[in-house]
């Protein structure tokens, strides 16, 4: 049996010695889903078996809209932590929860132990990544990709004057942009010793 260890913490920040007028906005509401979880169903799904999933994870820069651009080049997710889940039924109500809550003001969180049955790998520099010795089941596979874009905008050095009048001169300033991706995916091995391939993203 493989689960891993850590468990997910949740950090939330206390502000003190401040007036009401000078507390931030108010930090999102927690909410996780009201189903019994049972241990029992995703520690069986999760012992070994012969099945092998092969993936490439990446995602893509979004368009002027906040959308990903369907023929963009792709951002491989480098070095990064894919997490699998088995599908169970506390799965399945976690995800629905997230779907008609989740929000900026409101996060979906899995209990603490649920989020213990999981397995994890980490992807090579080409996004690359694999689970073996997989039982046939449904999974969810999830990932956060960060990628930086880079921009420029011009600086304002100085002024000067010729025989047409004042010349105003500027200098090209670039920065970067961080951002982050949530890119998830199901999978199913239907029968022993299948080797299933999937695009995370």
């Amino acid at each position: 049996m493989r689960i891993a260890t850590s468990v997910l913490t949740m950090a939330f920040v206390c502000l003190t010695g401040m007036s009401f007028a000078q507390r931030g906005p108010k930090p999102p509401k927690v909410i996780y889903p009201e189903f019994a979880f049972d241990s029992l169903t995703a520690r069986e799904q999760l012992k070994r078996g012969t099945g092998t999933i092969q993936g490439i994870a990446f995602t893509k820069e979004k368009n002027n809209m906040g959308f990903k651009a369907p023929l963009g080049s792709r951002i491989y997710a480098t070095n990064t932590k894919i997490v699998l889940f088995p599908v169970t039924p506390y799965f399945e109500a976690w995800r629905e929860l997230r779907r008609k809550k989740e929000g900026k003001k409101t996060y979906v969180y899995m209990s603490n132990e649920a989020y213990r049955f999981r397995l994890e790998t980490t992807t090579d520099n080409y996004g690359n990544f694999t689970f073996t010795e997989m039982k046939p089941g449904r999974y969810f596979l999830q990932a956060i990709v960060g990628w930086s874009t880079t921009h420029a905008t011009n600086v304002y050095t100085g002024s000067g004057y010729n025989g047409y009048g004042r010349t105003d001169y500027y200098t090209p300033q670039y920065y970067s942009v961080s951002h982050s991706d949530r890119i998830e995916e199901y999978v199913e091995i239907k029968e022993s010793g299948e080797v299933v391939r999937v695009k995370l993203h």
